[in-house]
This record gives structure tokens, C-alpha cells and sequence, in this order.
């Protein structure tokens, strides 16, 4: 097992992002609308800093494990392993002694340096808990590549076979066991967290893996978004509400703005108008370009919709503060500056947001397992209609793949239709953890199940703000959601250990 100090570079983070990139899948655009990736915040948008001090960053390690390449079989290929990357920071931790809790962030859907310094409500609890922080990449992303190169293991659906959430959760499963034996640590609660994606990931471990960790934060974890089990039109729904409340004159632009739009399209020269209204970089090969650029802009506005900027507010403060006499596209163009920026010339691709491999790893997972139905008909949101057709769907990604997606597995290996029933006698020890302002809250769980299996949600609150760092800019409601889940997670591990401490005085009688 190697090791190195971890080197985390603000300007590369500043420029890629930190893991909050919304991505459309191109091949299957046609069949749902412009899908935002499952991600912990929009740097970009928000014109927020993302690096570490050099004494935080000191204090994290990099090692990497020897990983099973195929858990659930036993093919003499299955055997294969590669090299998955996990990070550590022993800091706060009061040793194995004092069996001290270990608090592991489970990586979603990219490179784990973008994570870490999202990621701080582990850093700021850590010390309360005298934790052991472990933070484990997702493998396919970052450094955990199997088959020696992402040429080889992206090479066909052959290859992107092993690459799915659970061959991911029992990766997770591993190395904590290999740590807490490694460590002498195996009395020590673990406590998972995960973000979106990763929020998923952390409910789905506690539930498939209750040996291995105590409990699990989900933050923003959209575990209801599959199937039939929400409406597919939800996420636009919220984006819709979101702006509604902001002002209403900025819905109605927004609204009348498509058919605008495919009205300038049709003129002569159409498209070199609003391509010059809208200071796009390259030339328009259709209004569905500038639409779809526009659809992501509010989507990523209402996803990440937190203090202190509120990128909804800077769109409609943009689109309200147009000078009088502005038609609507002008204060369409207005909004769009106000939140990306008055730059000489704007990019409609989502290509160049991120990198590519989280292009690749998050196309694949999309067309194959992790498919939201997401959608809208007419008149049901401030957006054209844009219905989900999963026929169009398969065939688009069997094309891109040559295997099709699996639409229902998600909820067959991990359930989701009936929770409330299901979960009440069967889970434990789960924090779903949800702002009512992300979009994605829709398809999450937003009420208790049990006493143990609970929902924290707030009013204002959005994608995963809850698990990122405390700031003095923080909120009242923000500060008492947090408090809540460390009340919640201090409530889990001083009942572990009452019971540790019950069995040792038990067996030592015996």
C-alpha cells in the first residue's frame, strides 16, 4: 500500500468545479430533458472558493487498496483487482483504545480531490467525536480506474460491467473492514455520509451493509426519483416554484421566452440573431442549443439556490432589472448575466464544465442503472414540454453502449416502492436529509419512517448545503439543521457503546 501526502490544487479545483457540474446525456437528449448531475454544489455559479489551507490539507493521507474487481462472482476474472484510492485524516481521532468513531464519506460521481473540500461538515464535527475521517473514491472515477487505464476500462460495455453501485458499496465495505483490522479498531462505529449520489450510496450501505457501519447521513439522496414512485415532472415543478416565489414577472419572461425564441429562430438569419443577442461563442446550429443552455442555467440556479449569493435572485434580479422597453429576450439575456457573469462571449456546451471522465462514468451509470424518468408536459412548468419516453430511451443508449439500460433494478435490488411500510420494521439509524428548495427533494424521503429512520428537512434549503462547511454566513435554520443530525448521530453512537460495554460485562461473567 503506498501513501503520500494528498496535494490539492485550488486553481485546478477553481477552474474544473467541485464535483457540482450538471451534465445531459447528448445521446439521449431527446428523450428527457437536460438531466443535472447528482453533485454537492455549483462553484462555478455561485463564485465561491474552493481550496484548502495548506495546514487543513496537511493533514490528510493518500493510500490506495488492492480492490476485488467483481465482488458477486467467482470467474477466475472476477479475481482481477486494481488500485482504489482513499484518503484519511487521523487528526481528531482518539484511537482504537478508546474505540473513537470512524466517519467514512463514500465518493460519488467524480474525481474524490473535488469532493474533499466540499465536504466539511466531517471536518468540523470530527473533533466533537474525536473521529477517524476516511473519504474512498468511487471506483472509475479519479485514480480508481480498473483495468490499468481509462482507455481499457472504458473501452466497451465489457469493460463498464463492473462499473455500478453495487460492486461500488461492497468496494466501500472492504476497506472500512480493512482499516478497522488494520487499525485494531474493530470495536469503532462507523458512521457513512454521502452527498446526491453519494447520499444514495450511504442510505443503500446501511441498508446492505449494517455490520459494517452504525448509521448514515443522506444528504440530498433522491432514492424515490425511480420507477413510477414520483411524478417525472417534480424537479421542473420545484424549479418552477423557485422562481414563482422569487417574482412573478420573472416566471412569465421565462415562460413566454421558448416560443420567442422559436419565433426569432424561424426568420431569415434567425439563428445568427439570437446567437448575437445571446453572445453565444459558437455559431447556433439550432434554437434547441440555446433552449437546452437556458434550461440548465435555471436549473442549476434552483438546485444550488443558497446563501449567501441565491443564484435565483441574481437570474431574476437580472431579468427584473432590465431597463424598461427591454423585449423579452433581452431580459432573458439580462438574467443569464446576472448569474454567469458579464463575460465577452458565453458557451452553450456542457462539455467544457468538467472533466471528461466524469462525462463518461456518469453517462454509463445513467444508461445503465441509475435512470430518473425525469420530464414535463404541457404547461406544467415554466419550461417547454419535454415528456420522458423510455422507448426512445433504451434505444438511444443501447446505441451509445450496445447493451440497453435497466430501468426497474435500482428498485429491485434496493426497494423504494412502499418505504414507509418496508423500512419501518426493516432499517435503522438512517438521516435523510433534505432542502425544499432543491429540485431533487422531490424523490426524497421526506418524512419519518421510524424513530431511527428520519427525515431533517428545511424549508430553504438546497442541494447538500446541509453537509458542506459551517460558515458565519450560515443561516439560524442551517445551523439548526446540523445540529440536529450531530444530536441524531451522537444518539447512535452512545447507544452502540452502551451496548458494547452491556455485551463485554456480559461475556466477561460468563
Amino acid at each position: 500500500m503506498n501513501s503520500s501526502t494528498l496535494q490539492v490544487s485550488g486553481q485546478w479545483l477553481s477552474v474544473l468545479g467541485l464535483v457540482i457540474f450538471f451534465f445531459t446525456i447528448t445521446s439521449v437528449s431527446s428523450t428527457q430533458p437536460n438531466l443535472l448531475r447528482l453533485s454537492i454544489r455549483n462553484q462555478k455559479l455561485q463564485r465561491e472558493p474552493a481550496t484548502f489551507s495548506e495546514s487543513v490539507s496537511e493533514d490528510f493521507q493518500t493510500f490506495y487498496y488492492n480492490q476485488t474487481l467483481d465482488h458477486f462472482n467467482y470467474r477466475p476474472e472476477s479475481y482481477t483487482t486494481f488500485e482504489q484510492r482513499y484518503v484519511m485524516n487521523f487528526k481528531y481521532w482518539g484511537g482504537d483504545n478508546a474505540s473513537a468513531p470512524i466517519f467514512v464519506y463514500l465518493g460519488a460521481e467524480a474525481d474524490l480531490d473535488y469532493d474533499l473540500p466540499a465536504v466539511g461538515f466531517l471536518t468540523d464535527n470530527a473533533p466533537q467525536f474525536k473521529a477517524l475521517l476516511v473519504y474512498i473514491e468511487h471506483r472509475y472515477y479519479g485514480k480508481s480506474i480498473p483495468f490499468g487505464s481509462r482507455k481499457e476500462a472504458f473501452k466497451d460495455a465489457s469493460s463498464l460491467g463492473y462499473f455500478n453501485s453495487a460492486q461500488a458499496i461492497a468496494d466501500y465495505a472492504e476497506v472500512i473492514l480493512y482499516l478497522k483490522r488494520k487499525l485494531l479498531a474493530e470495536n469503532s462505529p462507523v458512521i457513512v455520509f454521502g452527498a446526491s449520489y453519494g447520499g444514495m450510496l450511504a442510505s443503500w450501505f446501511r441498508l446492505k451493509y449494517p455490520h459494517v457501519a452504525l448509521g448514515a447521513l443522506a444528504s440530498s439522496a433522491p432514492i424515490l426519483y425511480f420507477d413510477d414512485i414520483t411524478p417525472q415532472n417534480g424537479y421542473d415543478s420545484i424549479v418552477t416554484k423557485n422562481f414563482r416565489e422569487i417574482s412573478e414577472s420573472c416566471y412569465r419572461t421565462i415562460s413566454k421566452s421558448w416560443s420567442e425564441i422559436d419565433r426569432v429562430a424561424s426568420e431569415p438569419n434567425g439563428l445568427s440573431i439570437l446567437g448575437n443577442k445571446f453572445r453565444i461563442c459558437d455559431q447556433l446550429n439550432n434554437s434547441g442549443e440555446l433552449k437546452e443552455f437556458l434550461e440548465r442555467t435555471y436549473r442549476t440556479a434552483a438546485q444550488y439556490d443558497s446563501p449567501p449569493s441565491y443564484p435565483v435572485s441574481m437570474v431574476c434580479g437580472g431579468i427584473d432589472g432590465a431597463p424598461e422597453g427591454n423585449d423579452t429576450l433581452s431580459r432573458v439575456f439580462a438574467g443569464v448575466a446576472a448569474l454567469r457573469g458579464n463575460l465577452s462571449c458565453y458557451n452553450t456546451s456542457n462539455t467544457t464544465d468538467y472533466p471528461i471522465e466524469t462525462l463518461e462514468g456518469w453517462n454509463w451509470q445513467t444508461c445503465s442503472e441509475m435512470v430518473i424518468p425525469m420530464g414535463r408536459g404541457n404547461n406544467d412548468t415554466m419550461f417547454p414540454p419535454a415528456p420522458f419516453n423510455l422507448t426512445a430511451y433504451n434505444q438511444d443508449c443501447t446505441s451509445l453502449f450496445g447493451v440497453p439500460p435497466r430501468p426497474y433494478w435500482v428498485t429491485s435490488y434496493y426497494g423504494g416502492h412502499d418505504i414507509e411500510l418496508i423500512l419501518r420494521r426493516f432499517a435503522s439509524n438512517i438521516i435523510f436529509s433534505n432542502g425544499l428548495r432543491d429540485p431533487y427533494s422531490v424523490g426524497g424521503v421526506l418524512k419519518n419512517i421510524s424513530h431511527s429512520v428520519v427525515a431533517i428537512i428545511t424549508v430553504n434549503g438546497s442541494h447538500c448545503l446541509d453537509i458542506r462547511g459551517a460558515t458565519s454566513t450560515d443561516p439560524e435554520w442551517l445551523v439548526m439543521q446540523r445540529k440536529a443530525e450531530v444530536e441524531i448521530i451522537e444518539g447512535w453512537i452512545a447507544q452502540y457503546y452502551a451496548d458494547l460495554h452491556g455485551i463485554t460485562k456480559l461475556n466477561d461473567h460468563v
